[in-house]
Formats: C-alpha cells, structure tokens, sequence
C-alpha cells in the first residue's frame, strides 16, 4: 500500500479523502492556494504545500506546480478528487511519467470517456441509445444556431471537458443559443482550459438517474446501484438520492450492465459514473461518463457500506475487487443535500464573506464509511468551519448534508430535522430552499424530472408559508419560550421573589399575518398552550434565552427552530419558512394593532448588484432605451457567469461600473430615469 497520498484538490472533497487515507493508515499531503492558507483540508492534512495564487487557473489547475508538490513530498499516490485535474489526461500522463499512482482511471479511458464528444462518440459505436445531437467542434456562434436549428430546439450548449454544471446552457431560439454559445465557451475556459462546445437535444421530461461503476486492473467490473439526481438547478445537481424512488428492479439491472461494459469496452479502472436520461417510459439514453469519483458518492456509500474512496485507493495499488456482483445489496434509502452558498432570495446568485456561525447537526457517532448502516444516519462531508471565508474564486460548495434511514420517507423526514438543525450565519445560503424541496409534494411523492425546480419555482424561491397545523405549532413554541424569557427577565430584575406567580398566562402570538390569542399552563416538564378554539398543544424542550437553535417537542413530533430576537419576539426559522413572530400581552396586541407598517426604500430605478463579483462587461450605454428582458451587464463570481437583465421598460440615467470592477452586494451598476 502507498506510503504517502497527495489530494490535488480543496474543500470537502480533499477532507473526504484524507479521512478514508487516515482510517487505511495513509498519511497525506494537502495543496493550497493564498486563499486556502486556512482551509480545513490543510489543517486535517499530515502535511501541505503551498502552490500559487488564488485563481485556480494560476494554482489548483496547473500540472507544473501540482507535479512540483508531488515531488518535493514525496508523495507515492495523486487522488484528485473531481472537478480541476481530476479528468485531465495530460495530468494522469505525467503522473505515469514520474512514476507516482493516479488514483484514478487510465489515461486512455480519460481520453476516451472524459471527453464529452469522444464519449458519446464511442458509445453510438458501441450500440448504446443517445440523445440526438451533434457530437463534432462548433467554431462560432454562427455555426451554433445552424446547427441548433438542425437538431430542433431546444438544444442544451455543454462544454466537452465540463462538469459540474459549468459551461452549460439550454437554449429555445436563437438567441439564446448565440449568447449561450459565448457565455458557455468563456465558462469553460475560465473553470476546465478548455473551451470547446458541443450542442444536443434538450429532452423536456428527462429523469437524471446515473449508475455507480467499480472496475480494477484485472478485468473485474460492477455496479453499486443508481443515484436519482434529477433536482437540479441550472443543471447543477442539487438533491440527490439512492437508490431512485422511479427505477424497477429489471431497469436498474440493464442500466447497470450496460454501464459496466462500457466502461470495460475503454479499458476502465477505477470508481466511475454513467450518466442516463430516462424517460416516463424507464427508456434511458446515455448522456456521459464521468471518469472520476462523484460529488453525490455519499449516497452509494451509504446504502452499499461500500467506502469508494478506498476501492479507488486499493485498485490504484494494484489490488483487484474484493467484492463481487452479488455482494452488492442496496439496504435502505439515502438523500444528499448540496448546501451552497448561493441566496436563494436572489436568485441563487453567489454569496462570499465570512461564517460567523457554522453549526451543522450532529453527525451520527458510529457512523463509519464502509459499514452498512443499522439506525438513522446524518452524515456531513463539509471543508469549512466556523470563522472561515467563503471564497469568490471558487466553486460555492459549503456541505453535502446526507441521510439514511431504512424506507425513503424516514430518510426525508430525518433530513428535515438535520436542515432545520444546521445552523449557517455571515452568507446566503441555499438552506431554505432545501427545506422547501423536502416538503415539496412531487419530491414526497418521487414524482420529479429535471424540470422540478422551473416548473415548481418559475418565478424564483421566495420562502415558504408555514400551513396553518405547523403555524399553530410554531406560535406555541414561541409562546412557551416567551414565557421562560419573561420569567428570567423577572428574575435578573429582582422584580420578584416567587417569580412563577408574576409572570401573564395570557398572551397574543402573531406569525405569517395570522393572530392566535392563548393560555399557558406549564409545569415543571413544559407547558400545555391553550388556543381560543380549545386546541391545546403540549410544548417541551430544553431551550434557555440567549440559545439559537431551540429543539422542542410538539404535540408529541420535533418542531426545530433557529432563533433570533426582535423587539417583542422572535425571529423565526423552520422548515424553509423564515418569519417574525411577536408575542405580547392582550393590551400591547391590541396597540400594536394601531402602528403604521414601516415600507421599504425604493430601488426600483436602479440595478443592484445582487451578489460580490466581478464586471465583466456592461451591454448599455448612458441614454440608451431598455426593452425588459434586455441584457444590462455581465457579472462573474465563483467561476459563473451572471447576466443581468431589464426587468422593465426603460433609459438609463447613469452608470455607476465598468468591465473590471469588484462589486459588493447592492451595490448601484446604473440607474434610470
């Protein structure tokens, strides 16, 4: 086995890595840019090596200086986890060339299936059902319309070394196809080096169900399964799942088999990834193959006991499987949240700055990777921590949030509690809307394509409304925190002595614009709220004033809430939902009934940065009309870029930035008459 593992690579994934390295006794080498000085991964590493600037263009993605690491420690292995180098054939070559293992696949099997064009090509040869498409280089923008319109929109623009959801656009006219012709060349560029495009046909329905492959050096190939990946947002996945809530057990069979000889036909070794499109039919269509571990792995691990980390470890050292096809049992059900930071008030835009508060939920103490599972799971794969920043230069990945449970709807209804449990402060975050997406009745169901999130958010997130069983629930939790935050105020006070006798049993809780006028009666184990249409609700928990994560017991079922003060309340988070409650004696209701609202000031004449990025072009001109829908001006933040458009009708009065600027969040871009 290897003496010594450099991770060529950040984040969670080169934590990830070096956790399964400490467990088979490897030690590791860490690499980081200026901006990674800090990181967690260089703190959990044995040891790190400095290699450049903070653009992964000048650091993390350049071969001479990753080789340079390698070299000076020594380092017998390379896992590059995904994304940078990880489906680089000159970076596996010059591995070979050193003599040092790459955790990874062969050269050849790169060449041939991480190449979006070559992949596809192969797999025709090879019999395998694909979507239409045109599989040759495209020069320009001219020659993407032509060929859009040849295959019929709408067509998807992906680039041929991307990944993760960089450098793809879908496009319906020509438009579109001509702008995101540029826009996905100038992505690929900037996050791969490489800026070839290719276009196929966008399926409007399609499931996003991939298969876990497993090969070694001596001919052995299986499948662990599929991950049902169809939540995502500007085709970045978002929610994934294993096994599929869609698939029957005769489709997982042939998708699987299917996936094994392909990547045996290009002599594959190494854990890998096919990619399918299924229809409501469980037609499927090759669409890629990944030649690398995936970000969505946790879920395989979690329902196989398979830890793929360390078959790739063992199969890169020459080890053949020790598991064959009939060992592999998928057990139970498995859901991975990506956390971002991404605000999704803003239309997901990026956010950067500092975590002032990074609490996630207790993971499960006996969780271990490579054992199955026998109780509820909550797994979380992060590669920040309290304190730390959230950088501009690169991908926006703050955790994959996992868990399992035995049936799908205990996974879901655990994942819902570990969400409202994770506490996240200092950026936007995409919390929330994991939240919706757990409640949302078409993922409860399994009833999901690729188009979830267009079609249930088409005008963007924009929170949730509680129903009125869980608002009731809520303005019960409050009130009985209320009453223990009074009882202390009293105390430190020394207003009284017999402090229980002194404090209202009479208060009014308003919440999401409802009002609910109630009665506390409590005890020494919690509190039984009183409501006017005698529903009564029994309210226990352990939470003391000043605390902001309140876990309490509602009519017997787990109601968390993070918790802020305001003046005369709370300021409540749950379940996607983020809203005041107020909690005031039946007279302060009754005069806060009587106080104007205050309204927000108005910016509808200005465009606002909606996230910390670089300009990377203004499209307009002081004096110019605006149509709405219009193009404005082009910002770019970990490595996408933004267009933003006219929501209206318009002339621009002032420009206030240039091409080149750094911006902050809300800053004024132009403004209008």
């Amino acid at each position: 086995m290897f003496k010594k593992l450099l991770i060529a690579n950040r984040g969670e994934i080169a934590c990830r890595v070096i956790k399964t390295a400490r467990k088979m006794g490897i030690p590791t080498v860490a690499i980081y840019s200026d901006a990674d000085a800090k990181a967690l991964h260089v703190q959990m590493a044995d040891e790190a090596v400095h290699i450049g600037p903070p653009p992964a263009n000048q650091s993390y993605i350049v071969i001479d200086k990753v080789m340079e690491a390698i070299k000076s420690s020594g380092a017998e292995a390379v896992h590059p986890g995904y994304g940078f180098l990880s489906e680089n054939a000159k970076f596996a070559e010059a591995l070979d060339a050193a003599g040092v293992a790459f955790v990874g696949p062969p050269k050849g099997a790169i060449e041939s299936m991480g190449d979006k064009i070559t992949s596809k090509k192969i797999a025709q040869e090879a019999n395998v059902s694909t979507v239409p498409g045109y599989m040759g280089l495209i020069e320009d923008a001219d020659e993407a319309v032509k060929i859009s319109n040849e295959i019929g929109y709408p067509v998807m623009l992906k680039a041929s070394a991307g990944g993760g959801g960089k450098g793809m656009r879908i496009a319906w006219n020509d438009a579109e196809a001509r702008e995101g012709f540029q826009s996905s060349k100038n992505e690929a560029a900037n996050s791969f080096g490489d800026d070839r495009i290719f276009i196929e046909k966008f399926v409007t329905q399609p499931r996003h169900i991939e298969i876990q492959v497993l090969c070694d050096t001596h001919g052995n190939g299986i499948y662990l399964g599929e991950r049902e990946c169809s939540i995502q947002r500007r085709n970045q996945k978002v929610v994934e799942e294993a096994p599929s809530p869609f698939l029957d057990e005769a489709t997982r069979r042939a998708m699987g088999e299917q996936s094994v000889a392909l990547a045996k036909a290009v002599g594959y070794a190494s854990a890998g990834t096919v990619e399918f499109i299924v229809d409501g039919d469980k037609n499927f269509y090759f669409l890629e193959m990944n030649t690398r571990l995936q970000v969505e792995h946790p879920v395989t691990e979690l329902i196989t006991g398979v830890d793929l980390v360390e078959q790739m470890i063992r199969v890169a050292a020459g080890e053949p499987l020790s598991i064959t096809q009939d060992d592999v049992k998928l057990n139970g059900w498995a859901i991975e949240n990506r956390l971002y930071a991404e605000d999704p008030y803003r239309g997901f835009l990026p956010s950067i700055g500092r975590l002032t508060r990074y609490r996630p939920p207790a993971e499960t103490a006996s969780y271990t990777p490579g054992v199955v599972p026998d109780d509820i799971v909550v797994r979380n794969d992060t590669g920040v921590y309290e304190g730390g920043e959230i950088s501009m230069y690169y991908d926006p990945m703050i955790a994959k949030l996992c868990t399992w449970g035995p049936d799908r709807a205990t996974a879901i209804e655990a994942m819902r509690v570990a969400l409202d449990s994770f506490e996240v402060e200092g950026i936007g975050h995409n919390l929330p809307f994991l939240s919706a997406v757990m409640d949302h009745p078409k993922f409860v169901s399994g009833d999901m394509t690729t188009a979830f999130i267009e079609e249930e958010y088409p005008d963007g997130f924009e929170g949730v409304t509680l129903a009125d069983g869980e608002l009731a629930r809520v303005a019960a939790a409050c009130a009985a925190m209320h009453r223990v935050a009074e009882i202390r105020r009293a105390r430190v006070s020394g207003r009284m002595d017999n402090h229980e006798r002194k404090v209202g049993t009479d208060w009014n809780v308003t919440v999401q614009g409802q009002s609910f006028d109630v009665t506390i009666d409590a005890d020494h184990d919690g509190a039984t709220v009183h409501f006017g249409d005698d529903r009564a609700l029994r309210v226990s928990g352990a939470w003391t004033p000043g605390d902001q994560l309140a876990e309490m017991t509602v009519d017997g079922a787990p109601l968390v809430l993070k918790v802020g003060k305001i003046s005369g309340g709370f300021r409540i988070r749950t379940r996607g939902a983020d809203t005041k409650v107020h909690v005031r004696t039946p007279r302060q209701a009754e005069l806060a009934r009587l106080m104007p609202e205050k309204t927000p000031p108005d910016t509808s004449k200005m465009l606002l940065c909606p996230m910390p990025g670089l300009v990377v072009k203004i499209d307009v001109s002081e004096g110019d009309d605006v149509q709405e829908g219009q193009a404005l001006c082009t910002i770019e933040a970990m490595k996408m870029e933004n267009i933003l458009r006219a929501e209206k009708k318009g002339v621009v009065s002032k420009i206030n930035a240039g091409a080149g600027d750094s911006l902050a969040v809300d800053d004024v871009i132009m403004e209008f008459e």
